[in-house]
């Protein structure tokens, strides 16, 4: 069973809903059950894929109503976060467990590169990145401890499309304690106002949205049933390599920039 991997890098917010309201936030975005994690659900990348298939004609390798289609979609995991930064331009932020979910979902891909981890083995209120100085995240201090191992960024850079963000990724990348990390992706995504008016330009409807930021990075995984599905999968980013996902499609929001890994026969990518 061949599989694929999908970098997806947020070009716009994004918004994939949790359907339901918690505390002050009438649309907060779906999060996994244990983690708190932000997470596009695989049901609906799967959703987001078909309508990208429909247009191309090739729809038929998802199924129908009474027939299983051929193709394996996971969720798509958080990777890496964008947070806002005092001293600095902002920086991209993740953490010791998601480095290790990544390495485990790499070899169930049969992907065979090892991470090293033993520059990873931080305490709360420090930071594996660029430069030995602190470091101010929203209103956190933070002390530097060395830097990232150079095989973990080539993964990571791996999963982004575009040449010149994947060069910044060195300079940007911090590695925090996973405690640390959870509090960001619990509490430090965008949440906006957003205003309906009546016919007399007065608010009718108030509520707040969470969102994910611009430049947050996400990757799935993709297994086909019946050899061709993932080529027919790849095919659809050959000439555009975007993807629609989420709501508020027409103020501009959910767009991803995708970039596909896929396993040849040989098992390499």
């Amino acid at each position: 069973m061949r599989s694929m991997i999908l970098g997806m890098l947020a070009e716009t917010p994004i918004h994939s809903g949790a359907g339901r309201s918690e505390g002050f936030i009438d649309l907060p975005v779906a999060r996994e059950a244990i983690t708190n994690y932000p997470v596009i659900l695989g049901s609906s990348l799967k959703g987001s894929l078909r309508d990208l298939a429909r247009d191309k004609g090739c729809d038929d390798i998802f199924g129908e109503e009474k027939k299983a289609g051929d193709l394996l979609i996971s969720d798509a995991k958080l990777l890496l976060l964008p947070v806002r930064s005092l001293t600095t331009q902002y920086k991209w932020a993740t953490c010791p467990h998601i480095i290790e979910r990544l390495d485990r979902d790499l070899k169930l891909c049969n992907y065979s590169e090892e991470l090293n981890y033993s520059a990873l083995s931080i305490k709360n209120g420090e930071v594996v990145g660029p430069g030995d100085s602190k470091l101010f995240l929203e209103e956190r201090e933070f002390d530097g401890k060395g830097e990232v191992p150079i095989e973990i960024i080539g993964i990571i850079k791996s999963l982004i499309f575009h040449e010149r963000t994947r060069s910044r990724l060195k300079d940007q990348l911090v590695v925090m304690h996973d405690d640390d990390f959870r509090w960001f992706a619990s509490y430090g995504l965008p949440v906006n106002a957003r205003n309906k008016l009546d016919e007399n330009k007065k608010s009718e409807n108030l509520w707040y949205e969470e969102s994910l930021a611009p430049d947050t990075l996400l990757y799935a995984m993709l297994f086909e049933k019946k050899d061709g599905t993932l080529s027919q999968i790849k095919s659809l980013f050959d000439s555009r390599s975007y993807l629609q996902l989420g709501g508020n499609e027409t103020v501009g929001m959910g767009w991803f920039a995708v970039k596909t890994i896929m396993e040849e026969a040989n098992g390499r990518k």
